[in-house]
């Protein structure tokens, strides 16, 4: 099976289920939903889940979005220690829209 290309994403075209890895490439989690304050439209960080249960990744702990994973500035034994998400954090979370909300957004058409 060919390798799928990998390009760096904006934090709008990430989908729940993205892995999230380490620095050093191991996978810990995967992405349960984006953290977005809708009022000055800033990336708050991430909600992922993890063996030990859901955690919140801030936003400067997020080194970069690929298409395929999200590759994470944290040592494993900080992934490890991450917190749960705090209501406090918990400002906007940005919904996974369809192909077809997109593409409507992208011809001026939204859900009417």
């Amino acid at each position: 099976m060919p390798d799928v290309p990998e390009h760096p994403i904006a934090y709008t075209a990430l989908e729940p289920g993205t892995p999230v890895q380490t620095v050093d490439g191991v996978e810990f989690a995967t992405v349960q939903a984006v953290l977005v304050d809708e009022q000055v439209s800033v990336f708050d960080g991430i909600v992922v889940r993890t063996e030990a249960g859901t955690r919140f990744v801030d936003a400067d702990q997020v080194g970069t979005i690929y298409t395929t994973r999200v590759a994470t500035t944290l040592t494993a034994e900080q992934a490890a220690g991450l917190p749960e998400p705090d209501g406090s954090n918990l400002i906007h979370i940005r919904p996974p829209r369809s192909l077809g909300d997109r593409i409507g957004r992208m011809f001026g058409r939204g859900r009417r």
